[in-house]
């Protein structure tokens, strides 16, 4: 039975195509379609409806059903690692998530230390040989980290081949993040296939060897980037695995891979579809029957803000939802307070949460592949894989990933689409709320259990090595933090923020829409807006701009009254010493403004990170 032969689908007619654009035709006023018409990073679009989609092949779990929900273990005290990873499992997680620092995902914090005697104290009273999903991290910090995992099982008499512990080996990533090999690609495939073939030899089944792209998501890259680079690696380490004694068969299903999962739900559930799609195809051209792969999600760090973090918890929830509707077997929810530091159980419970009610509550895992046949996703999901295709044949003939990295090619690209979204930030075109949008400039300090720490993902590369161009992670908020920074300093220093005043012209019902607009832009950057009386002369406004201690003043009110008051008004602003601002387009009224002393407009779409930036030094 279709839709179509409902009841409900008789009483409620499907409309056509051609009649929903007649109507949208109508709503635009003559505005092209294409305006409807959104575009992600790269060539792939958005459009606002699509066809039913043809029947397509499902892309499904490893194993279906619920995914495995993980608990970060990434505070370095191994005692306070271990109490918090029991409370992770005794509070609905599934397995656990063991971050070292210096790796992809370490963000400040991670473990330090990988000798027995640390790891036998964050494993302890964890029971490996229930078969909980563990994946492990690799770092150049922890070299030992695999061997001691193995060797500590040993002495526990567990079978490997009874656990679920994804080792994760990743010496592509690793570089793509450090900017630094040990040496040549050929040599540095030699030992990874050494340090492989050690663990499949002890009978670990699963992950051996992660695909992890996140570096490239956390650098500011695209979802055709994010996914070409884990396709590249993915073919990298089967190559390295074949060459060296690895059989096909062994080697593919050694491979797993790591994507971030963002708050983009629409591309977020198509690309973890798509790397499916893309595996599958390089399966079939090795002469493999494709076979559903272990894949890994990490909400995204690049997402995450420092200001107002309570934000992160939505935008985990999406990430959440994308990346379980998109078929990832596990799932890290990177707690609310990370970018402050290592959370406390508060934040990592409220991770757990996001995830349990989303499993427990909304039943998301209940259907396989939930997208498929969704004419929009089906789409989003062809179109990625073309787009990644073509960028992972690029990388291909380039000599593959480690040439790519070596040249600096793949880097410059990521760099480019970085530079474009960095722009977009800084004019509010792409939103952070808490950030450049709805800043609370009165927030309250949260605790954590440890300060951030940069100091603990740097990894001084020995004297010998390849360097090569790294990718640097950076969050998408931290322009405009450093800016809410360099306020908390002037209220340390000087016990009052930077301030606005905001010199509103006419009855309430003129200015406070642009009022509004200028409190929110302003305290983005950390600048105090003093909202100005409804006053009907020119020296009830000077009278009450003198009084709030402001040295910045910036004019709000409609266009119309602007033509009558804004001059005179700028003129005694600028007179009693005020750096001016006006909120809204001047038009044709620029010059005339500019010439009584307005030095900036502030509206949708400018440069609102350069605007503050030049106020906070105008105030300072």
């Amino acid at each position: 039975m279709t839709a179509h032969e409902t009841a409900i689908a008789g009483v409620f007619p499907q409309p056509r195509e051609e009649q929903w654009r007649k109507l949208v035709d109508r709503a635009l006023k003559g505005a092209s379609f294409e305006t409807l018409v959104s575009r992600a990073y790269g060539a792939v679009a958005v459009a606002p409806i699509y066809p039913r989609a043809a029947a397509a092949p499902k892309t499904l779990r490893r194993t279906p059903g619920r995914w495995s929900i993980l608990g970060r273990v990434d505070y370095a005290p191994p005692e306070p690692a271990n109490r918090l990873a029991l409370d992770d499992l005794e509070g609905g997680a599934d397995g656990l998530h063991l971050v070292f620092a210096g790796s992809q995902g370490a963000w400040g914090g991670g473990l330090v230390d990988d000798d027995e005697a640390a790891l036998t104290k964050v494993f302890d009273n964890i029971r490996l040989d229930y078969g909980i999903p563990v994946i492990i991290e690799a770092s150049p910090r922890a070299p030992r980290a695999a061997s001691t995992v193995i060797r500590l099982l040993d002495s526990q008499h567990i079978d490997p081949s009874i656990t679920r512990i994804a080792f994760g080996l990743d010496p592509l990533g690793l570089q793509a993040l450090h900017g630094f090999a040990a040496g040549p690609w050929p040599e540095v495939a030699k030992a990874f296939a050494a340090q492989a073939k050690e663990i499949l030899r002890a009978g670990f089944s699963i992950g051996a060897v992660a695909a992890d792209a996140r570096v490239v998501h956390a650098a500011g890259g695209s979802e055709t980037q994010e996914l070409a680079f884990a396709l590249s690696a993915a073919v990298a380490y089967l190559r390295a695995l074949a060459d060296h004694g690895v059989d096909i068969e062994t080697a593919r299903s050694s491979i797993s891979f790591r994507l971030a999962a963002d708050a983009d739900e629409f591309l977020g559930v198509a690309k973890f579809r798509a790397i499916r799609r893309l595996w599958a195809r390089v399966e079939e051209a090795c002469g493999l029957t494709p076979k559903p792969t272990l894949i890994s999600a990490e909400t995204a760090w690049r997402m995450m803000s420092r200001r107002d973090p309570w934000n992160n918890i939505l935008r985990g929830t999406l990430a959440t939802f994308s990346a379980a509707v998109g078929g990832a077997d596990t799932v890290t929810v990177l707690p609310f307070t990370l970018p402050l530091g290592v959370p406390d159980p508060f934040a990592r419970r409220l991770a757990r949460d996001t995830q349990l009610v989303l499993q427990d509550e909304s039943h998301i895992e209940a259907v396989d592949d939930p997208a498929a046949g969704s004419g929009g996703f089906e789409a989003l999901t062809q179109a990625l894989c073309e787009e990644a295709w073509a960028a992972f044949q690029k990388i291909e003939a380039t000599g593959g990933l480690a040439a790519a990295l070596e040249k600096g090619v793949f880097q410059g690209e990521v760099a480019e689409i970085a530079g474009l979204r960095a722009k977009n930030i800084a004019r509010a075109k792409e939103k952070i709320t808490g950030a450049n949008q709805f800043p609370d400039i009165a927030e309250k300090p949260l605790d954590v259990l440890a300060p951030a720490a940069a100091s603990n993902d740097a990894f001084a590369p020995p004297a010998e090595g390849l360097k090569t161009p790294p990718l640097a992670p950076r969050r998408l908020a931290e322009p405009f933090e450093r800016l809410r920074d360099l306020s908390d300093a002037m209220l340390a220093k000087t016990a009052q923020r930077p301030k606005v005043f905001l010199a509103n012209i006419g009855p309430v019902a003129a200015f406070t829409t642009r009022a509004n607009f200028a409190k929110n832009f302003f305290e983005a950057g950390g600048v105090e807006a003093v909202f100005g009386p409804e006053a009907e002369t020119t020296a009830q406004i000077l009278e009450a701009f003198r009084a709030s201690g402001a040295k910045l003043a910036c004019l709000c009110s409609t266009d119309l009254i602007y033509v009558d008051a804004a001059e005179s008004l700028a003129l005694a602003l600028k007179g009693a010493g005020s750096e001016l601002y006006l909120a809204g387009r001047p038009g044709d009224l620029e010059e005339t403004l500019r010439k009584a002393g307005v030095a900036e407009f502030i509206y949708a779409g400018c440069d609102m990170h350069n605007v503050l930036q030049r106020a906070l030094e105008a105030a300072g």
